[in-house]
């Protein structure tokens, strides 16, 4: 009989762990805190006071990063237990002004915004751990379970880089996240095994070369003619020489050259995102987009200074902890709570975790039931229908308790 024919249905007092209304209430409560005070990666000081001051007054031991934001928690004695499943959240807010007109807890920092939802991941994680701590304290856990509260999510190449270094995957085997997602309800939630989300890489280049009278154009450098060929034939280069359904994306957000019209410049600048469906074709990317400019920038005699910034690789969920989230979900809402969800092209350097263990990241429901608007992620509008709270708490208390019965 599979787990989710047994008695492990919603409500069903086999599976403990349901959110109590009181502690629900200051979760909410929590959350709306942390929203009127956005703080941007690595800068992410009262947040993190705010989330070790609540868990030691569950009697927890929280733990700094040594980078200074951002901590671990462990709930349960990890001596001679490994590996534990680890709960992720992210921590810090964007640099985008908040916009919501009629919400008493917009943000009151200015050009500051949790507008990716990280207030709700951070809420959900402290929720869940509250609860586990509980669980814990009844013998109700049979497995302990780490808490990682990560900072600089938004500042690549992604805070998990840091945190791991910092050693917060020592002793863990699997861990989970979860990301709000406006296009989904609140109450359910989105799962997919393989990649969930796509690979993001930042590109700078400068073309150089002796510029003129635009009258003279043979006798120059042309670099506006130069930089226009690269914004246009490098994609088109990069495009034929991966595999089409790697979905290699580079595409230009800024171009900048010359002061008057008829001048030829010395000096050009282009910048752009390197996006990649495929964790191979993203290892060789830089590589390949090196090559092709340098092609184009040779064609017109252009020298060219390419910075390449690694961003993060696609997170690529295991079937496995997947599995997991389904199982949990479907414990505490039933089957009919989970979609399907598709390959995001956004970067989550979640995928940092994943390259060292297994794990999953499910998308969380935030839109309000009946709410058909377009509002999305890193807008300055966005906000989550807060019962997505309650949501996340019991679908990682859920999966920490059919983690331990594996």
């Amino acid at each position: 009989m599979s787990r989710e024919s047994e008695a492990h249905l919603p409500g069903n007092p086999l599976l403990p762990g349901a959110l109590p209304e009181a502690l629900r209430a200051e979760l909410v409560a929590f959350r709306r805190d942390l929203h009127m005070h956005p703080e941007l990666g690595n800068q992410e000081f009262r947040t993190t006071a705010a989330i070790k001051a609540r868990l030691e007054q569950a009697g927890l031991e929280p733990r700094v990063l040594a980078i200074g934001t951002g901590l671990i928690c462990d709930i349960g004695d990890m001596d001679g237990v490994q590996p534990v499943l680890a709960l992720r959240a992210d921590i810090d807010a964007l640099p985008i002004p908040d916009t919501k007109t009629e919400c008493a807890y917009r943000s009151t920092v200015p050009d500051r915004a949790h507008a990716c939802g990280h207030d709700v991941h951070t809420t959900v994680v402290l929720g869940a751990g509250l609860v586990l701590a509980d669980l814990h304290s009844k013998g109700q856990l049979a497995r302990p379970v780490r808490l990682i509260f990560q900072p600089a999510e938004e500042v690549l190449p992604g805070g998990a880089t840091d945190a791991i270094e910092s050693g917060v995957l020592e002793g863990v085997g699997r861990i989970i996240g979860v990301h709000c997602d406006p296009r989904v309800d609140a109450g359910r939630i989105g799962l997919r095994h393989g990649p969930i989300t796509s690979a993001c890489d930042r590109l700078e280049v400068s073309l150089d070369g002796p510029g003129g009278h635009t009258a003279r154009p043979h006798l120059t450098t042309d670099l506006v003619t130069a930089a226009a060929r690269v914004v246009t034939d490098v994609p088109a280069l990069v495009a034929r020489r991966v595999d089409a359904r790697s979905g290699l994306a580079l595409t230009w957000g800024r171009i900048e050259s010359g002061h008057a019209c008829n001048v030829i410049p010395q000096h050009a600048e282009l910048s752009g995102t390197v996006r990649c469906l495929d964790l191979e074709a993203w290892r060789v990317a830089p590589d390949l987009i090196h090559e092709a400019i340098d092609e184009i920038a040779n064609l017109y005699r252009a020298k060219s200074e390419i910075n390449y910034v690694r961003g993060v690789p696609p997170v690529v969920n295991d079937p496995a902890v997947t599995e997991l989230l389904r199982d949990a979900m479907t414990a505490r809402r039933g089957a009919h709570s989970i979609e399907d969800t598709e390959q995001s092209l956004g970067g989550e350097d979640f995928s940092w975790y994943l390259e060292h263990v297994p794990g999953a990241m499910a998308r969380l429901g935030v839109r309000a039931p009946g709410d058909r608007s377009t509002r999305d992620l890193h807008q300055g509008d966005f906000d989550a229908d807060e019962s997505a709270i309650t949501v996340g708490v019991e679908l990682f208390t859920a999966a920490a308790l059919l983690d331990a019965e594996d």
